[in-house]
């Protein structure tokens, strides 16, 4: 194999001081823990740093997930936690604590993630926690890493973080507990050299595959090579090791030898270590001589202790070594280092990675010509335009197989240029640029195999859209200043099947979208609903990841909450509370209840229906039994009446009348009334309407009443028990009353015929019975000598008005004042 040795002045270090990214591992604990216990922010309670000296008694008894932190409690009583039988994570760092009492998780059987971490525990607890995944006791004061016996019941343990100042050794049964337990990931140490390791000590947990080290072993590096060889009798295929070689440390011999015989491990990850170039070319040998696949370089200083500075020597070895990442790089000294390595070393590498090391321009000639590399990721650097495409690197072969490319948080700015140059990267499918300076000021021209690009975190606005390639399949415009999405926005990618709008401004997601997308994220919006169209116009949708958003809690949000499929929604129930309206403010939506009766128009419809029929049919079936009908019937004659108005009433009690009274009977009254009524009256010189005799031919019996009525100067009722079965006496009666009511209020004569049975009277004479009661009616006595009487107190009452009767000429009643003729008006005076 020919040998290429290019001298590269790697121009990506400068002599700022890079700000150091800190190594928490608590902080993943805690992300997995919130993840995988929280159903409901109602039941996260954070009292972290709130000057408590007791855990308080009144905890929410559904309570999941509880930080305690930076607290001076000093001691964990049992009694706070009796009523917490659903939490799931406890976190209490930082707190003081020296005293755990025993019965303090005895009620607490579903907790799953401990963190009592960095307090002034001098012994390690007992526990009896058979569904705790996690536990972080690093930072404590106990001198040894002996574990309680009860460990033995931590049967679902996969990760443990030991670690003490004060312990100096770890001793053979230190982890006998844990002999047959499913932990895979152990971090040991307090970041103190050890004085002492007994072989064999960590061999005894066969399922380890992760091992973590924080201690420094500068001064007795023959400990560390015996710490190497249990390793390679457990699992691990991830070996991390933090600070082993603490600042200036003047390492001598071959510590990492032993990684030449360990086939199991293939990760290897530096963290927060000082290294100098002839440690670096030793170490470097040693993992290109084993079965190393990633190696890590986590916040390394570098310094370069020789005078040629890293000159790697040629290997006859073929490497394994897949993966190399650099992820914050100091170095030491002020001047630029010198490295001299062979590019055929990194033929089958397919990962590379530079990040926070300071970079402001590539060594193109040497980077872009690696024949297997697929990702390259030089984020968090200073890199511009034209530093990554120099104007002095003629390019012949650039990146012939990269695939992936990343040049987050730098400071590119102009999009035109980078889509242009990409088309020298043939092979080139997604493009990272966010946390840049991107401006959209001339038109893009991509590539075709370019299929995913990250624009995130650019302040581009809602016409970035037509700035970007039709072959799309996948778009982050996350956090880009977008306020509307339209369907016409997604025309133009008839390929796109993952969109991601977090963080922006969108109120609505349109209908009919896009029929191609399998995956849309848009949280962190201003979305108030998602409606059922919306995501009908998006039957290949899988993922929806839409929390985060001020919902309005009410019927526009029915179907999302209750009948929408939620498995598309791997954000809930927990980012999704309601906004709006106030009563219902900061409420889990997946604890919202309304009926679906109040929000389903067609269901409304379906029960209205039948229950108005229901109704309409009752009402008719009591309209019938209570004579509805004949009461109908006298409220249009009541009608008719009132439409004469105010103005008839006026004139009726300014007029004269052509009669003393209408005569209201029975047809089968009518002997005694055409035989002694009528004679006995008329003969007095009386003037009497009869119905028999008097009405006009040819109009309506109503009308003939009513005109009657109204030209008599009262009414006359001869009432028997034939009077109160006839309809038409109940008209003439009904309509008298009104008149008697809007304009003459002793109008009414009643006259008693036979004794007539208060039971025997319809319901529709009713008020008959009323007025009975309430005016003063003749009564016609069988006594002949008592019949004289009652004549001339009948003939007194109608003679009364004989001055206002006109008896030889018949004055028609208008509406109108205007239609009585000229030539009556005297007469009428």
């Amino acid at each position: 194999m020919a040998i290429k040795s290019v001298q590269v002045a790697l121009l990506f270090w400068t002599t700022a001081l890079l700000s150091w990214r800190t190594f928490c591992l608590a902080e993943l604990i805690e992300d997995q823990g919130y993840a995988s216990c929280v159903t409901s922010r109602r039941q996260v309670q954070n009292l972290s740093g709130q000057n408590l000296t007791n855990v308080p008694l009144d905890l929410n008894n559904d309570m999941q997930y509880l930080d305690l932190s930076h607290n001076p409690l000093v001691e964990l009583q049992a009694a706070p936690f009796q009523r917490l039988s659903q939490l799931c994570f406890l976190k209490a760092t930082s707190c003081g604590l020296r005293v755990i009492n025993p019965g303090v998780f005895v009620h607490t059987p579903k907790l799953k993630f401990l963190n009592i971490s960095n307090n002034l525990l001098d012994y390690i607890p007992d526990l009896s926690l058979p569904l705790l995944k996690i536990l972080d006791l690093a930072g404590n004061q106990y001198d040894s890493y002996q574990l309680p016996a009860t460990f033995e019941t931590l049967t679902n343990l996969s990760a443990l973080y030991l670690g003490s100042e004060n312990t100096l050794q770890v001793d053979f049964n230190d982890f006998d507990s844990l002999s047959d337990s499913s932990l895979h990931h152990l971090i040991l140490g307090g970041g103190v050299e050890w004085q002492r390791y007994d072989r064999g000590s960590l061999t005894k947990m066969k399922s380890l595959q992760r091992i973590t080290l924080k201690v420094p072993f500068c001064e007795n590096l023959d400990l560390f090579e015996n710490l190497l060889e249990d390793v390679n009798e457990t699992q691990t295929t991830h070996l991390e090791l933090v600070n082993v070689l603490p600042d200036l440390c003047n390492v001598t011999g071959d510590p990492f030898r032993n990684l030449r015989t360990m086939p199991l491990v293939t990760h290897l990850t530096i963290v927060n270590t000082w290294i100098n170039s002839s440690f670096m070319m030793i170490f470097l040998k040693n993992v290109f001589l084993s079965n190393v696949r990633t190696i890590i370089f986590t916040n390394i200083t570098y310094s370069e202790d020789t005078p040629e500075g890293f000159k790697f020597p040629t290997l006859n070895h073929t490497m394994v070594l897949r993966s190399l990442t650099f992820d914050g790089l100091k170095h030491h000294q002020y001047k630029y280092p010198s490295i001299e390595i062979s590019v055929d070393m990194f033929s089958k590498m397919d990962y590379l990675k530079f990040s926070g090391t300071g970079m402001n321009t590539v060594p193109c000639n040497l980077i872009s010509t690696l024949p297997s590399l697929e990702t390259l990721d030089l984020s968090n650097n200073v890199l511009s335009d034209t530093g990554f495409w120099p104007s002095i690197c003629s390019y012949t072969s650039v990146f012939p197989n990269l695939r992936h490319l990343s040049l987050s948080e730098n400071r590119f700015v102009d999009l035109s240029f980078i889509a242009q140059q990409t088309h020298q990267m043939k092979y080139l499918e997604s493009l990272d640029l966010s946390f840049n300076s991107i401006v959209l000021d001339k038109p893009c021209f991509w590539p075709i195999h370019i299929t995913s690009l990250s624009l995130s975190n650019n302040n581009l606005g809602n016409k970035v859209f037509s700035f970007l390639s039709q072959y799309l399949q996948q778009i982050d415009l996350s956090k880009t200043g977008i306020t509307t999405l339209t369907k016409e926005d997604l025309l133009q990618f008839p390929m796109l099947t993952h969109l991601f709008l977090s963080s922006n401004s969108i109120k609505v997601i349109p209908t009919d979208l896009s029929p191609t997308l399998v995956s849309l994220y848009i949280d962190q919006n201003y979305i108030t609903s998602i409606s059922r169209e919306s995501l009908v116009g998006l039957p290949s949708l899988r993922t929806l990841k839409a929390g985060d958003n001020p919902f309005v809690c009410s019927c526009d949000s029915y179907w999302f909450i209750n009948t929408m499929n939620k498995s598309l929604l791997p954000d809930w129930p927990l980012d999704y509370t309601c906004s709006t309206p106030p009563s219902v403010a900061d409420l889990p939506m997946s604890e919202y209840r309304t009926s679906r009766m109040s929000c389903e128009a067609w269901l409304q419809a379906a029960v209205a229906l039948p229950v108005t029929i229901l109704i309409v049919l009752a009402l008719c079936s009591a309209f019938y039994a209570c004579d509805g009908v004949w009461y109908t019937k006298m409220l249009w004659v009541w009608i008719r009446v009132k439409r004469r108005g105010q103005k008839q009433a006026n004139l009726l009690n300014n007029t004269t009348f052509r009669y003393h009274s209408f005569i209201s009977y029975s047809h089968q009254d009518s002997a005694w009334v055409e035989s002694k009524l009528v004679p006995s009256l008329e003969g007095a010189g009386l003037s009497l309407c009869i119905h028999e005799r008097d009405f006009v031919p040819g109009q309506w019996i109503v009308d003939n009443i009513i005109n009657c009525v109204e030209a008599s100067y009262k009414t006359l009722f001869v009432l028997s028990n034939h009077f109160v079965q006839s309809e038409w006496c109940n008209y003439e009666l009904f309509f008298a009353q009104h008149r008697a009511i809007d304009a003459q209020q002793d109008s009414l004569v009643f006259i008693l015929l036979e004794p007539i049975p208060t039971n025997s009277l319809p319901k529709k004479f009713l008020k008959l019975r009323r007025l009975l009661m309430q005016q003063t009616y003749l009564e016609w006595p069988k006594d002949e000598r008592k019949q004289q009487v009652f004549w001339v107190n009948l003939r007194s009452m109608l003679q009364v008005a004989d001055h206002r009767i006109l008896k030889d000429m018949a004055l028609e009643l208008t509406q109108s004042a205007s239609l009585i003729p000229d030539d009556l008006v005297p007469l009428l005076k």
